[in-house]
């Protein structure tokens, strides 16, 4: 079998179910394959009832002793009846599913699992799953893998689909040698694929993981020690000085710019100045005042009559761009042409805008990926700045700086990363830190709690409401599934409105939703068309909403430190007081002592390198962190060490990939990433 044949090349696989694959963004056997676990299920030991624990799967092997009977509440149909064993008896739900009523019988043997709620005042099982003791023995025997579900596509059918590819003829040819491989401890390419997705234990997980998450730092590493060749500074015909029209729109700010601003205009500037190519990383913790910064480099191209770039990664970002500087250019009478591009803009629009970029009218021009097109043609592009770079590849960066010739390049992160990490990931680039706050800004108040101040922290929202205020709640999961008792998109507006005053409105926004849906959405949010934002971490890169003044993050324990400090940034941009509230469920010490760090701070940089120190081997499905490259496995805080190991290996050249980039294109990789996972 090839990695690039169709999904519906696999036994059992017709359209109907390929279909249902295609939502899930796999249409061929690489797909599949690269379609990883979010979490293992490691099956406990059956317990006794009395020894119930909440917030985590229990299992119970006892008998029914009582009739089912079934009774209505809230629109559902609840089947309800009691098990017990000879420590105690404990209360089974079953919703919408009225038929087990002619299933269940009293007095009949059953082992049942499943997730006892934080939030019930009784011990309860809500829909556990039954089966008999023997197949649950031999559920524990090995972790079981859990995917992200699309509605109806179960994981059984991506379980039983990827069985049939691993068992038919399929090679992983291996780029790193066998010397190599037993030096550093990585397993073959052919063994993590087969692994990651049936471990036999869950040190087999930790052992595919190891490997496939090196694969994706050295050819990411390797690649752009490719792209960019030597370090050597480029020469560069675009000499950009600080222009004096520039230092009256700084000095007639209603505010004055902070020391970190300050010093990145001054480093930004001796840059573009001194006759050779930028290539600049300006680094500030959200709210840090990164915007304002990059509209003065702007501000003094325009000066010499050269044309500026600044590509954002989605259509609401781009746009919030472009209305932040064309306000300051309005309010500050600069006389800027200003000019968005977005795929998402009408023929007639598109046609004028490219029109006015490619005559030289247009100043300054902001954009998502639609910058990079062929179509687009500038007139003297000298400045490409790229906001939250880690979502664009290295190759989308480099495009956009082929778009002119010997061009400054400025990239823009909001999350802090530990200096030790940035030295790997951005080694050959120069880094400016913003670490204050714009002084007008109030500290974010924050509280770690428990779920037993659920119903307080919704009285709270709405207070904030009433005077006139937006809030946002967080949750882990897009929809109900596997991972019991995790607080998801899909079903949590229904819990909560009972706790709302009726005239709240509520929208709901994850990542499964389509570009301009979401889009949309959080436009609607800006323009407070809605008063609850519902959301998974798709917002920690959004649009500047300053009339939220609360984020509430659900199962807050599930979340790197560095994400939950990400997602927080989403509030307290406004004049008001601001609040993040981090609810979990897990009240451990280690736990409970982890998060407080984010009531203890509201530095970025402190937060994650405190991460960096507390992060271990088993952390990355729980925390799964942003802010880095967009890799599919790895993650730069868990497997730092791990990236460390790949820049040596790409520096000391042992490693070699001989490929070229049509060989990707021809094994059906779109990109550096799928061919540094299985590398042919």
């Amino acid at each position: 079998m090839l990695l690039t044949d169709n999904i519906t090349n696999i036994k059992g696989i017709g359209d109907k179910t390929a279909s249902l694959f295609a939502k899930a963004s796999v249409f061929c056997v690489k797909d599949l394959l690269l379609y990883f676990p979010r979490n293992y299920i490691e099956y406990p030991d059956i317990t006794k009832i009395a020894d119930a624990k909440k917030g985590c799967i229990n299992c119970f092997n006892g008998r029914v002793v009582s009739a089912p009977s079934l009774f209505s509440s809230k629109g559902k149909t609840i089947l309800s009846f009691d098990i017990a064993d000879d420590s105690g008896k404990i209360k089974v739900y079953y919703f919408n599913m009225p038929y087990l009523k002619n299933t269940i019988k009293s007095g009949m043997p059953v082992t049942m699992y499943g997730v006892i709620p934080y939030e019930s005042k009784i011990n309860m099982l809500s829909n556990p799953k039954m089966c008999t003791k023997d197949e649950y023995l031999e559920l524990k025997k090995a972790p079981v893998p859990l995917y992200p579900l699309v509605k109806g596509l179960s994981n059984n059918k991506i379980l039983d689909a990827l069985k049939k590819v691993l068992s038919s003829d399929i090679d992983f040819e291996d780029f790193v040698d066998e010397t190599t491989r037993q030096e550093n401890d990585l397993c073959t390419v052919d063994e993590a694929i087969r692994l990651i997705h049936f471990p036999n234990e869950y040190n087999d997980v930790l052992k595919a993981r190891r490997r496939l998450a090196f694969n994706e730092f050295f050819v990411f590493l390797y690649n752009m020690k490719k792209i960019k060749g030597d370090n050597t500074k480029n020469a560069t015909d675009h000499i950009i000085g600080m222009d004096e029209n520039t230092k009256s729109f700084i000095k007639s700010l209603p505010y004055e710019l902070t020391k970190g601003q300050l010093c990145a205009v001054d480093e930004i500037t001796k840059d573009m100045s001194s006759g050779y190519s930028m290539n600049r990383l300006l680094q500030g913790d959200v709210g840090s005042g990164k915007t304002i910064v990059a509209f003065i480099a702007c501000l003094n191209a325009h000066a010499l009559h050269k044309q500026a770039a600044v590509m954002a990664p989605t259509v609401v970002l781009a746009m919030q761009h472009y209305l932040d500087f064309k306000d300051m250019s309005d309010r500050y009478n600069l006389g800027l042409n200003i000019v968005l591009l977005t795929g998402t803009m009408k023929a007639s629009e598109r046609k004028a805008a490219l029109s006015s970029i490619k005559s030289g009218e247009a100043d300054i021009i902001v954009g998502t990926h639609a910058l990079i097109t062929d179509k687009v043609e500038y007139n003297n592009l000298a400045l490409s700045i790229v906001d939250e770079q880690h979502r664009f590849g290295v190759k989308q960066r480099f495009t956009l700086l082929n778009k002119g010739k010997d061009m400054h390049l400025l990239v823009m992160s909001a999350t802090p990363i530990p200096r030790t990490l940035g030295l790997i990931l951005y080694g050959d680039m120069d880094i400016s830190t913003i670490k204050e706050k714009p002084s007008n800004r109030l500290p974010l108040k924050n509280a770690v709690v428990g779920p037993a101040f659920r119903p307080k922290n919704y009285h709270f929202i709405q207070d904030e409401i009433n005077k006139g205020h937006q809030a946002y709640i967080i949750c882990p999961m897009v929809e109900d599934g596997d991972m019991q008792g995790l607080k998801n998109v899909e079903t949590y507006p229904d819990e909560i409105r009972e706790y709302f005053d009726s005239k709240v409105r509520i929208l709901s926004l994850h990542g499964k939703m389509k570009d301009s849906e979401k889009d949309e959405i959080m436009l609607a949010f800006k323009n407070h068309e809605a008063d609850i934002l519902v959301s998974t971490t798709v917002v920690e890169v959004g649009v500047n909403v300053p009339n939220s003044t609360v984020i509430m993050i659900e199962n807050a324990d599930r979340f790197g430190l560095s994400q939950l400090h990400q997602l927080r940034g989403r509030v307290g941009r406004g004049e008001w007081q601001s609040y993040a509230i981090f609810v979990t469920e897990n009240e451990s010490k280690d736990n409970m002592e982890r998060l407080s760090l984010l009531s203890k701070s509201n530095d970025g940089f402190f937060i994650a390198e405190e991460d960096l120190k507390r992060r271990g081997p088993g952390d990355f499905f729980g925390y799964r962190q942003s802010g880095d490259p967009a890799f599919k496995i790895a993650d730069i805080y868990t497997d730092s060490q791990l990236l460390a190991l790949a820049k040596k290996l790409v520096d000391n050249g042992v490693i070699q990939i001989h490929s070229k980039e049509d060989d990707i294109t021809r094994h059906g990789f779109e990109n550096y990433l799928d061919f540094g996972i299985i590398c042919l």
